[in-house]
């Protein structure tokens, strides 16, 4: 099932991705932020289960900010109705 979460704090605006009933999540992708690096974050978490992309991710930051556009995919992976 897709799912969209709207990011905060991040040059990414919207992340969209799949979510199967197991948990597993495939198909991440963001809009905006820097198009290289996100790219790669979605191929490196294609297949992997929402809480193992938590764990990794969880917390990361991007400069002075206090989140990350992968820190918001973490947060966007385990939010309840994702």
């Amino acid at each position: 099932m897709e799912h969209t979460y709207r990011t905060s704090g991040t040059c990414s605006t919207l992340i969209t991705f799949d979510k199967a009933d197991d948990g597993t999540i495939s198909r991440v992708q963001f809009t905006g932020g820097c198009n290289g690096n996100l790219k790669a974050v979605s191929k490196l978490v294609d297949g992997m289960k929402a809480q193992e992309i938590y764990d990794i991710l969880h917390g990361n930051t991007c400069g002075h900010r206090p989140t990350s556009c992968a820190d918001q995919l973490a947060r966007a992976v385990m939010e309840e109705n994702a």
